[in-house]
C-alpha cells in the first residue's frame, strides 16, 4: 500500500499522541502520580511517531516476520540515536537500561527492541487501517487544515522546549534593556514558560543519569567530532567512495561505468552520508574491539542501504541497484554479504581511515579551514539540489509530463534521458503498477 504525505503525517501524529498516552500511563504507574512524558510541551511523544512512520513507510511488502525484526531494528536505532542526541543536547540520559540484560551504554536493550518489533507489527497490520480510516472521516480541505495547524504548534513548542530547557534563553537578558511593558510581559511569561518546563522534564525523567561535562575549547580547526568535520567527512567520503565502487564495478563487471550519486562530479552520497552518519553514531564507540564496530556496521549499514532505497524509490519513481540475484537479499534492497562488507567497512574506517583523515582536517589552520569547508558545502548542496531535480523531471518524462515551468525546461535540455543514462547507468524505472 502507498501512503500520501498527509496519512503519513496524520500517523506520525496520531502514534505520537498513543507513545505519550502509553509512556504517560506507565510513568504514573511506577511513580504513582502523572507525569507529561513528552519532549515537547504538548501531549506528544515524537519518537514513537518517528518510528511509526518510518515502519510504514518501509513495512510494505514484507512479511509478518520480516516486519516484526525490521520494526524491531528501525525503532532500536531510532531510540539509540534519539539518546544520543538528548543526552548531546541536555547533558544527561532521559532512560537508562543499564540494569537490564543485553544493553548498550544503557541507550538501548534487547527486551525493548523486542517489544519495538511487537508495537511496530501490530500498528502496521492492525491500527494503521483503523487510523486511517478516521482520518478519512474528515473532509480533505479540513484534515489539510488540521495536519498544518498542529504541524505549526509542533514546530513552535519543540524549539521552544528545545532553547528554553537546554538554557538558550540568553535572549532574555538583552530584552531587559528594553524599557517597554511588551518586553516586560514576554520576559514575565518567559521566565515561566523556563521553569515550568525544567520542573516538568525533572518530574518527568527522575532517573536521568547527568554526563559529566567535557567540552572544553580546543584550539585545533574541527576538533573532536564537530560540524565542520563531519561535513568535510561526507564531502571526502562521497568522493572515496565513488572511487571505491567504480573499481569494484571494472573488476566485476569487465568494464567502466558511472557510480555516481549527483550529476556533477565522481561523488556517492550514500557513502559519503553512511560515512558521515557512522561518525556522529559511533565516534564515541571508535575505541571498542573489531568485532563490535563490526557487529554496529553490518547492522545501521543494512538499515541505512535498505532506507535509501526506499526513499529512491519513493522520491524518483527509481531503484539504484537491485540484489534479487543476490542469495540472502531481502527484496533486492539488500543482502546479508553486503551488510558484512558494511560491517568491515567501519572496522576499517575507525581503525585506519578515519585517525589519518582527522588528523590532517584539523591541521588546517581555522579561518582557511571553515571558507574551504563553507564553500564545498554551497557546492555540495547545489549539486544535490541540481540533481534531485533532473531526477524527478526524467520521472516526470517517462510518466508523459510536458514540461511548463523553467525548471522542467532547463532540465530537459542539460540531464536529458541520454546523458542520465550515462550518469545512472544501473538505474532501473519502477513501475506505478
Amino acid at each position: 500500500m502507498n501512503y500520501t504525505g498527509y496519512e503519513l503525517i496524520w500517523l506520525f501524529f496520531a502514534y505520537s499522541f498513543l507513545g505519550w498516552i502509553l509512556e504517560t500511563i506507565g510513568a504514573a504507574a511506577r511513580q504513582r502520580r502523572f507525569v507529561n512524558r513528552g519532549l515537547v510541551n504538548a501531549p506528544l511523544c515524537v519518537i514513537y511517531g518517528v518510528a511509526a512512520v518510518m515502519i510504514t513507510m518501509f513495512g510494505s511488502g514484507l512479511s509478518v516476520f520480516w516486519l516484526f525484526v525490521g520494526s524491531a531494528i528501525l525503532a532500536t536505532v531510532v531510540e539509540w540515536i534519539g539518546g544520543h542526541v538528548l543526552e548531546r543536547l541536555y547533558d544527561e540520559k532521559w532512560w537508562d537500561y543499564s540494569k537490564v540484560k543485553w544493553n548498550l551504554d544503557g541507550y538501548i536493550c534487547l527486551p525493548a527492541s523486542l517489544f519495538w518489533g511487537f508495537l511496530g507489527t501490530t500498528a502496521f497490520k492492525l491500527e494503521n487501517p483503523i487510523l486511517l480510516r478516521l482520518f478519512h472521516l474528515l473532509p480533505q480541505k479540513a484534515g489539510e487544515v488540521v495536519l498544518l495547524l498542529l504541524g505549526a504548534a509542533l514546530i513552535i513548542d519543540a524549539v521552544a522546549s528545545i532553547a528554553i530547557i537546554s538554557g538558550k534563553s540568553q535572549w532574555m537578558d538583552r530584552w531587559k534593556s528594553i524599557d517597554s511593558w511588551f518586553t516586560a510581559i514576554s520576559i514575565r511569561l518567559g521566565s515561566w514558560v523556563y521553569g515550568w518546563v525544567g520542573r516538568r522534564i525533572e518530574r518527568a525523567y527522575p532517573r536521568s543519569v547527568p554526563r559529566t561535562k567535557s567540552r572544553t575549547k580546543e584550539k585545533s580547526f574541527a576538533a573532536g567530532c564537530s560540524p565542520y568535520k563531519i561535513i568535510l567527512l561526507f564531502i571526502i567520503g562521497s568522493f572515496l567512495g565513488d572511487i571505491v565502487e567504480t573499481v569494484f564495478c571494472r573488476v566485476q563487471a569487465g568494464y567502466w561505468m558511472s557510480r555516481s550519486s549527483l550529476v556533477w562530479g565522481p561523488f556517492s552520497i550514500v557513502w559519503g552520508g553512511a560515512i558521515a552518519a557512522a561518525t556522529v553514531l559511533l565516534y564515541k564507540y571508535k575505541d571498542r574491539s573489531d568485532r563490535f564496530l563490526f557487529l554496529m556496521g553490518t547492522v545501521l549499514g543494512g538499515v541505512y542501504e535498505y532506507l535509501c532505497s526506499v526513499l529512491s524509490e519513493m522520491v524518483f519513481g527509481t531503484v539504484f541497484w537491485d540484489y534479487s540475484k543476490i542469495p540472502f537479499n531481502l527484496g533486492g534492497r539488500i543482502n546479508l554479504l553486503y551488510c558484512f562488507f558494511w560491517g568491515f567497512a567501519a572496522v576499517v574506517w575507525f581503525k585506519g581511515l578515519y585517525p589519518v583523515l582527522s588528523l590532517w582536517i584539523e591541521r588546517l589552520p581555522e579561518r582557511s579551514g571553515k571558507w574551504i569547508v563553507r564553500v564545498l558545502a554551497v557546492f555540495m548542496c547545489c549539486n544535490m539540489a541540481v540533481s534531485a531535480l533532473a531526477l524527478i523531471r526524467s520521472d516526470q518524462r517517462q510518466r508523459g509530463v510536458e514540461a511548463q515551468y523553467s525548471w522542467q525546461k532547463i532540465m530537459d535540455e542539460r540531464f536529458d534521458d541520454e546523458r542520465l543514462e550515462k550518469i545512472y547507468p544501473n538505474a532501473i524505472r519502477v513501475s506505478d503498477d
